[in-house]
């Protein structure tokens, strides 16, 4: 009897499984999936039973740049990352062989058609609705592995360089043009408020006298040699009619 209880301490020591607190177990019984094991020492029969741990943990796959052609015929580079973790342990090991491969390889092909079905401005203004679509895809499938699908971010969208050039010259011309339009509604309120201001000088008596007085003093304050008196229209219309009657 004695003997014996080193061989059962052996086979306990050998049974006994360790699975940590961000780990699940997926334990086969003579090749057939049985159960999944929680965080803490388990036991697993040996011989009989075989044991896998899957971690699920959120993880971060790499989608390498891929070559794309746009709704409107541009061809750029796009990559992403896309954010998982496991939310079945069983589906992960019974339904793909290597899950990160797999989810990284869908979300190219997705990322690749999305970006098919909408055009240059739509992928460089809309990222955040792209990465959505692309998220809603992916995780339709992914779900049926056990994953569940976090978050899509578009890393960098690469456009060629004749393109890049054409986009700069199309928004300095934008500039442009706005500068333009600013410039001339300033121009027209300028003339707006001249024109009143000339109305209201020509029917309101003396406002034009006072206004050339003004000026006057403004021009004596010059350190100028040359002085300029402005003579109003009035005065001179009024030495016309004098004239007229001698």
């Amino acid at each position: 009897m004695n003997f014996l209880i080193p061989i059962i301490i052996v086979l306990v020591l050998i049974s006994l499984k360790q699975v940590n607190e961000y780990e699940r177990g997926v334990v086969y019984t003579m090749g057939r999936f049985s159960y999944i094991l929680g965080p803490g020492w388990r036991l697993i029969i040996p011989i009989f039973q075989s044991f896998t741990k899957v971690d699920i943990r959120i993880k971060a796959a790499d989608v390498p740049k891929q070559d794309t052609i746009t709704k409107d015929n541009v061809s750029c580079k796009m990559n992403a990352v896309i954010y998982y973790k496991v939310s079945d342990a069983a589906k992960t090991i019974n339904e793909v062989e290597d899950v990160t491969y797999a989810v990284s390889q869908l979300a190219q092909t997705t990322m690749r058609r999305v970006a098919s079905e909408a055009t240059l401005d739509e992928l460089l203004s809309n990222r955040e609705k792209i990465a959505a679509e692309i998220l809603s895809l992916v995780e339709k499938h992914a779900s049926n592995w056990g994953i569940d699908i976090q978050s899509v971010e578009l890393k960098d969208i690469e456009l060629p360089e004749s393109m890049v050039r054409t986009m700069a010259k199309q928004a300095e011309a934008e500039r442009e043009k706005r500068a333009t339009i600013i410039n001339s509604q300033g121009e027209l309120m300028a003339s707006e408020n001249l024109a009143k201001a000339a109305k209201m000088l020509a029917t309101s008596p003396g406002a034009l006298h006072l206004r050339t007085l003004n000026s006057i003093n403004d021009i004596s304050s010059d350190a100028s040699n040359t002085v300029v008196f402005a003579v109003p229209v009035e005065i001179l219309r009024a030495i016309e009619g004098f004239s007229k009657k001698k």
